[in-house]
Parts: structure tokens; C-alpha cells; sequence
């Protein structure tokens, strides 16, 4: 009998792999039905759905393997980054879904999350003011008007299977919708800097690179709380912490 693998689990979700169907565990049905929906319209890879009773949801397995994970050294070649940066392109130009996801969310309701996180991580002693302090500066950047695309809004780098330098799939679609296409970049690349160009050259176009710097860290601010108290560590090398150190 295969052994059952526990993929990531905290209070709002949960999946396990047992050999080749993943188990996504969600009791909200709207974020799952949200899951579903862009799985069905989104112009890349996505996983095979094998069946779903609510509150669980079967996907196949994907071929190959991710392009590695936050705090940890990237598995893929400059090819396979680049790859999928031109994914990635595709997605965002696909004809827009009805929802907004969470790379949707208003300029208005951002920054006053932001600065109720910011006062929280100082007056909590999560972070130095000054560490807060500047990459809130940064962060500024990214709260300007922007163009909808169609966006995952949770795209880490392992969300992304690649087979050799091939995409096989896409993962994780509950937080897609109508959004701004550099959070989905600056997400992809959080923590692997040097990739940045690699994924660029793949997407293609005019991109700013200081809206994506600015992304990095204001999504780095926004959860490192919520990381820290759902079993995660931001201070881990090369993750959100460090993300924010580096633009000191």
C-alpha cells in the first residue's frame, strides 16, 4: 500500500499524495469552486482532476518536477526558467476570468492591509522597525494602477513542474482570477533573484523590475506573521526575511 505524504497542511487547507493522486483538502467550497473554474480555462498544464466530493478534491500527479522551492537551491536549468516565464506569458494573456484573485485586490484595501501588518510586525517585536520601515518604502511601488491579467496568485516556484526544460504543469489554483500580472512574476521569483532575468527573457515585453522588487517585498511582509503562526518559518535561510533583508 503507497504511504500517505502530507504536502502542506495548516488550519484552512490541506494536501496528501498517496502515489499519484494528490488529495486537496478545503472546506471552502468557493476558494475550491474558484480552483476548479481556472483549471478549466487557464491555457497551460494543469493537473488532471479525478474526481472531487466535497470537501475533497483528486488531481493527478504531474510529470517531472518542480523548479525547486523557497529557501532552497532551484532544480532547473536558465532554459527551464525561461520556459516558464513564457507560461507564464500565455496565462496572462488569456482572456480574462470573471473572478478577481488575490493578485486582484484593490490599491485601497492592499495598502491599509499593509500598514496594519507594519504596525502589528513592529509593535509585536516580530521584525526591527527599520527592517519594516524600508521595505515598506520599497514597497510602494507595486501600489500603483495596473492592467488585469489572468493570474494564478499563488505562483511559488513550487507550483511549477518541469520536465527537462518542458512546463508539465501548473499547481495550486484557488487564489486565480483577474489581477496584476507582476505579482504573479514577482511571486515566481521571490528568494531567487538570480533567476529574475531568465524568467523575463521566457515572458517577454517591458517589464518593471522595480514593481517586481516593490512585490517581493510587500508580499514578504504581509505573511510573515501568518506564515510564523500556521507551523512555517519566514526566518528560515533565503526566505521572507531574508528577502526583506536584502533590500536594506
Amino acid at each position: 500500500m503507497d504511504e500517505v505524504e502530507v504536502v502542506v497542511a495548516h488550519s484552512e487547507r490541506a494536501t496528501l499524495r498517496v502515489g499519484d493522486v494528490f488529495l486537496k483538502v478545503d472546506v471552502d467550497q468557493a476558494r475550491m469552486d474558484a480552483e476548479v473554474e481556472a483549471m478549466s480555462l487557464a491555457p497551460v498544464p494543469t493537473p488532471e482532476i479525478l474526481w472531487r466530493r466535497a470537501p475533497v478534491l483528486a488531481l493527478a500527479a504531474l510529470p517531472g518536477t518542480t523548479l525547486g522551492r523557497l529557501g532552497g537551491p532551484s532544480t532547473g536549468s536558465p532554459t527551464a526558467w525561461a520556459a516558464a516565464g513564457a507560461a507564464i506569458r500565455k496565462l496572462h494573456d488569456a482572456p480574462l476570468p470573471a473572478r478577481p484573485g488575490r493578485a486582484g485586490r484593490s490599491i485601497d484595501a492592499l495598502t491599509a492591509e499593509l500598514d496594519g501588518e507594519c504596525e502589528v510586525l513592529v509593535t509585536n517585536g516580530v521584525l526591527p522597525a527599520d527592517l519594516v520601515t524600508r521595505n515598506r518604502q520599497v514597497a510602494e511601488a507595486a501600489l500603483r494602477p495596473w492592467t488585469a491579467a489572468f493570474t494564478h496568485g499563488d505562483l511559488q516556484i513550487a507550483h511549477v513542474f518541469v520536465d527537462g526544460d518542458e512546463v508539465t504543469g501548473i499547481i495550486d489554483w484557488s487564489e486565480a482570477g483577474r489581477g496584476d500580472a507582476l505579482y504573479d512574476l514577482a511571486t515566481f521569483t521571490l528568494g531567487h533573484e538570480e533567476h529574475l532575468d531568465d524568467v523575463i527573457a521566457g515572458y517577454g515585453g517591458d517589464v518593471d523590475l522595480g514593481v517586481i522588487r516593490a512585490w517581493w517585498s510587500l508580499r514578504s511582509l504581509l505573511v510573515v506573521r501568518w506564515l510564523s503562526e500556521h507551523g512555517f518559518d519566514p526566518f528560515a535561510p533565503g526566505c521572507e526575511v531574508d528577502v526583506l533583508r536584502s533590500r536594506m
